[in-house]
């Protein structure tokens, strides 16, 4: 007999879930809101390997898009999402391509044990 033709239905969906929830977790993504044509907040500390995620929460398109060419995003429509993992420490100044007079800063740190 095999270990799971010994154990009821429930204790093995149990075991599945004892698992899943104590398996590592990706550390939560930092998020920029625009909203207003502002980036909220304007400038933010992370980490190295943080994923930063952009929401446009303005009725109009906007683009994110990396002063030094890293990054671009489409035009984002209400509510449309952009995510950019950054892995390497720096300063990231960014703007709307959009709208230019709309700008945000992304400082990254290195990371614990790098």
């Amino acid at each position: 007999m095999t270990f799971a033709r010994t154990l009821p239905l429930g204790a093995i969906i149990l075991l599945v879930a004892v698992a899943l929830v104590t398996s590592p977790v990706r550390a939560a993504d930092t998020e920029v809101k625009i909203d207003n044509f502002t980036f909220n907040p304007q400038q933010i500390t992370i980490k190295a390997d943080t994923t930063v995620v952009w929401t446009n929460g303005d009725d109009i398109p906007h683009m994110i898009a990396s002063k030094t060419g890293i990054f671009k995003s489409k035009a984002l429509d209400t509510d449309d999402k952009f995510s950019f993992t950054f892995a390497t420490p720096g300063t990231y100044p960014y703007f709307c391509a959009l709208h230019p007079h709309m700008t945000g800063t992304i400082v990254v740190e290195a990371s614990e044990g790098k």
